[in-house]
């Protein structure tokens, strides 16, 4: 009887200890998982906050200008046709978020690029007219009456699709950044107002004589307490800010080139461009291209008969191949089943073959 009273506790000790270890084996395996899941989560915020990192530093390292012929306007009918061709190029351009255009002259026959012209007809200077044209598109309708006054350039405005940037805003639309103009009203204390489209003015920090387009910083509010201030309050900024800060595309700027070589010869930034493309049938095939490292990049594109007339146009260069003038010279479109393509096409075409390119650039 002794016995088996032995055997029965060493059996319920040895049940004891093995539920002991199994309770044990599973909290072990709990707490494992929860490690591993602890470590996954950390990896992906890690890995969130470089992505983050990393698209900061690509939006703020690299710019994209385009240059091409005010000829083409030219090649259309009517002036209607021509104020519409003016406006597909600029919608192109913001669909891609170009931050400059080059607007060149390939005539032979230099034409000055200041003074009043006809408006949009063959006689009146087509590289004035486009430029004019681009800039009015790209200012906020808000701001168009301060600084594009009746004028013959613009006198079929009405045809143009509106291009809806993210700087285009509404006047209750939430943003921190606005695009404005200096009032002529004196500030207590210093300063300017400004009219940004708000129900508000906005007084900034800085004192800048009336009339100026300015990039304003808003100061944070509560949209509640709007209608209960008399004005908002921010600050003045460098128009490249919301893209560089922020990520928030803000339009393009406008550059008139007297010829072909000044496109590359008055660059408005410092270092000038450090990658430049061609774009012609007879380049290199830009789906086998991986694109080097780039500050700047600018793509020429050219009117009615390619850059070749581009180059013969300007007597300062010297080169009999208009190629060995870019980095690259492009085909964005191999195989084409037309004869021609246009440059209003081959925009289009272009910039949506590099557009998958361009995250690989850091």
């Amino acid at each position: 009887m002794a016995d088996v009273n032995k055997k029965s506790d060493r059996e319920k000790k040895k049940r004891k200890f093995s539920f002991k270890e199994k309770y044990d084996r599973k909290q072990k395996k709990k707490q494992k998982k929860e490690a591993e899941q602890l470590v996954t989560l950390t990896n992906e915020l890690l890995a969130t906050q470089e992505d983050e990192k990393n698209l900061k530093e690509k939006v703020s390292k690299y710019t994209i200008s385009v240059a091409l012929p005010g000829s083409i306007l030219e090649n259309a009918q009517s002036p209607e046709l021509r104020t519409y061709l003016a406006g597909q190029i600029a919608r192109a351009l913001v669909i891609f978020n170009i931050d400059e255009v080059v607007i060149f002259n390939e005539s032979t026959q230099k034409k000055s690029n200041d003074g009043l012209f006809k408006g949009v007809t063959k006689a009146s200077d087509a590289n004035v007219v486009f430029a004019r044209i681009l800039q009015y598109l790209e200012c906020p309708q808000y701001l168009r009456k301060y600084f594009f006054p009746v004028h013959q350039d613009l006198k079929y405005a009405g045809l143009l699709n509106p291009l809806d940037c993210p700087h285009h805003m509404r006047m209750d639309d939430p943003s921190p950044y606005r695009e404005g103009v200096t009032l002529n009203r004196p500030v207590k204390g210093g300063g300017s107002y400004v009219n940004a489209g708000m129900r508000k003015e906005v007084k900034v920090d800085k004192l800048i004589k009336p009339d100026v387009r300015v990039t304003v910083k808003l100061d944070p509010y509560d949209d509640e307490d709007v209608e209960k201030k008399k004005y908002l309050t921010g600050s003045v900024v460098s128009p490249t800010t919301p893209k560089e800060s922020d990520n928030i595309y803000w339009g393009y700027s406008v550059r008139l080139a007297n010829s072909f070589s000044a496109v590359f010869t008055e660059s408005p930034y410092k270092s000038g461009y450090d990658l430049t493309m061609g774009t012609s049938e007879r380049g290199e095939v830009l789906d086998q291209m991986d694109l080097p490292n780039f500050n700047h990049l600018l793509i020429v594109f050219g009117g009615l008969k390619g850059l070749e007339l581009s180059l013969e146009s300007d007597e300062t260069l010297h080169e009999s191949d208009v190629g060995l003038l870019f980095d690259h010279y492009i085909n964005s479109c191999p195989d084409q089943g037309s004869r021609t393509i246009r440059t209003e096409e081959a925009v289009l075409i272009t910039l949506s073959a590099l557009r998958p390119k361009l995250p690989n650039v850091t």
